[in-house]
């Protein structure tokens, strides 16, 4: 009886490997060097900003790209899931869930007509039997479509089989196929941004689900809290002193601390070898003007002496030229550290009263409270609850339907919103500058309190020098923040801030919003900066019920 192949788990003897793997797009290099070994009990979170090549080494391991040099090795079976899903053949969401658990329904189909022929005496029947049976528990096939359906109702994804994946929103298709990988059971599983279209159930099933399952995992997540949750290794894909990628062990937290003492080591490297430049360049210099004036020695001095000084003098200048060119800086300037400005206080007075707010439609629960010097509220709730409504009314730019907002006179508001407001055809640098100065004219700010942008270390000269519209979403996001500090607000307004930011730039904003003086007010879904400023008081909004 002949029984159909069927891709098994290689389970405990699973392996996944990348040898010295480089890729680049035409002449410019997106990943270098990159060594990773995966074993089935493996948590591997990959990190690094936009553009730097996080997706491509996920689509190396999964064989979905050809390394320009390097290799990878698989052994088991693999499951990639991207932060799109096609819709464009006209499948359902169960043709989806039957691709995803072929191998076991293929197993269970083998083993009935196993099990058929050994009722009907067929020769080698038994044999053939036992081969699918054992396929079948390797698979745990019988339960296949029971763990998806289970993925399905806890990542809220649509449960009905006869939908078309086109008919599904990018987010929705999204949580079908992360049900159906979970579902499926591979020696290994590939999440590009998985948290992307989760609610906080689905987050937390997730977190489950990649903790105790059975396969190695390779994700790549901006997601602090899930990093924190999930990960033992981290790979950086961030700038290098020598451009290869980092690998830190002990999870998020070794991350951390393995980063901070890397840019420390190459902060000082970098300082010394420019001051190492700087004196030899001073020391040629100084040889240089020896010579000059060598050449001009006082009166009664005879031609031979002035001869002999001047050679010894072009010796002096060609060592030192020598030693200056030998002396190349090898080492990059390091990455911009964000410096949070000092932001002035208003002790003593309330900066901020908001009496009994409420907007038909979009805030039904009236809101009151008070916030003077260095005060902090986190306003946190589900969508649709009135968090950005509430900051809106704040700032200025919404008016309520009932009650009122009172921010004295004199007392600045700098209001991070959600959505970018930038000008695209603008130059980054323009921008700013403008900005300062009609904060300057209209007297809102005195010109010796107005901070550069390049104070900030939010953007290089090279980023503020493109235009908005050239700059990437990170990046829009750096200069959106820019203009609020700018003002030097007594009275900080984020809306959702860690969207789009670097894990670098969160962690060293959130510090910042820790220690300055001014009053700060957050809403957020970020689960680790919740975690973060538990200690804040809290405004928890409830959903409005005409939303």
């Amino acid at each position: 009886m002949h029984t159909p192949t069927i891709a098994l788990p290689a389970r405990a003897r699973a392996q996944l490997t990348a040898t010295d793997l480089s890729v680049s797009r035409g002449a410019t290099p997106v990943l270098t060097h990159v060594n990773l070994a995966v074993t089935p009990t493996s948590r591997v979170a990959i990190v690094g900003e936009n553009g730097r090549g996080k997706t491509t080494l996920l689509h190396a391991l999964a064989g979905r790209l050809a390394p320009d040099s390097g290799e990878v090795h698989r052994i088991g079976t693999l499951g990639l899931a991207e932060q799109e899903m096609t819709a464009a053949d006209g499948r359902t969401v169960g043709a989806a869930v039957a691709e995803a658990i072929a191998a076991a329904l293929a197993a269970l189909r083998a083993l009935d007509a196993a099990a058929s022929a050994l009722a009907a005496g067929d020769a080698g029947a038994d044999a053939a039997y036992a081969r699918t049976l054992a396929d079948a528990e390797a698979l745990d096939a019988w339960d296949a479509e029971r763990r998806v359906t289970v993925a399905l109702e806890a990542l809220d994804a649509e449960t009905d089989m006869l939908v078309p994946l086109a008919a599904l929103s990018v987010g929705q298709r999204y949580r079908v196929r992360l049900a159906c990988l979970l579902g499926a059971d591979d020696d290994f599983l590939l999440l590009d941004e998985p948290t992307n279209h989760l609610d906080r159930s689905g987050l937390d099933f997730l977190t489950a689900q990649l903790r105790s399952r059975r396969g190695g995992v390779v994700l790549v997540s901006h997601d602090r809290a899930l990093l924190a949750d999930v990960a033992e290794t981290i790979i950086d894909l961030d700038p290098t002193p020598d451009d290869r990628p980092r690998v830190y062990g002990s999870g998020y937290a070794g991350y951390r601390a393995g980063r901070a003492a890397e840019r420390e080591r190459w902060e000082q490297e970098y300082e010394r070898q420019q001051t190492e430049h700087a004196r030899l360049q001073d020391s040629l210099s100084s040889a240089q003007n020896r010579l000059v004036s060598g050449w001009r020695p006082e009166k009664g001095t005879n031609k031979h002496g002035r001869a002999t000084r001047a050679g010894g003098l072009v010796q002096s200048v060609h060592r030192r030229q020598e030693a200056l060119a030998a002396h190349a800086v090898t080492v990059p300037p390091p990455p911009q550290e964000f410096r949070f400005p000092e932001l002035p206080t208003r002790a003593g007075a309330d900066l901020v009263t908001v009496s009994e707010v409420a907007v038909a439609g979009r805030l039904g629960t009236p809101v009151s409270f008070t916030l003077g010097h260095r005060g902090r509220l986190l306003v946190t709730g589900p969508n649709g609850s009135g968090k950005s409504t509430l900051l809106a009314v704040v700032a200025g730019e919404l008016s309520p339907d009932s009650g009122a907002v009172r921010v004295p006179r004199g007392v600045r508001v700098g209001y991070l919103r959600q959505e970018s407001r930038l000008p695209a055809a603008d130059r980054a640098a323009d921008v700013y500058a403008a900005h300062l100065d009609g904060l300057v004219a209209s007297g809102a700010l005195a010109a010796g309190d107005a901070v550069g942008l390049s104070q900030l270390g939010l953007l290089r000269a090279r980023e503020a020098g493109k235009r908005v519209g050239e700059l990437s979403m990170g990046q829009q996001r750096r200069l959106e923040l820019a203009l609020v500090l700018a003002a030097r607000p007594h009275l900080l307004l984020f809306d959702e801030p860690t969207n789009h930011l670097s894990i670098a730039l969160v962690d060293e904003l959130t510090e910042g919003l820790g220690a300055t003086q001014a009053a700060v007010i957050v809403s957020s879904h970020d689960r680790q900066l919740l975690r973060d400023v538990a200690a804040w008081p809290r405004l928890e909004l409830g959903a409005v019920s005409a939303e």
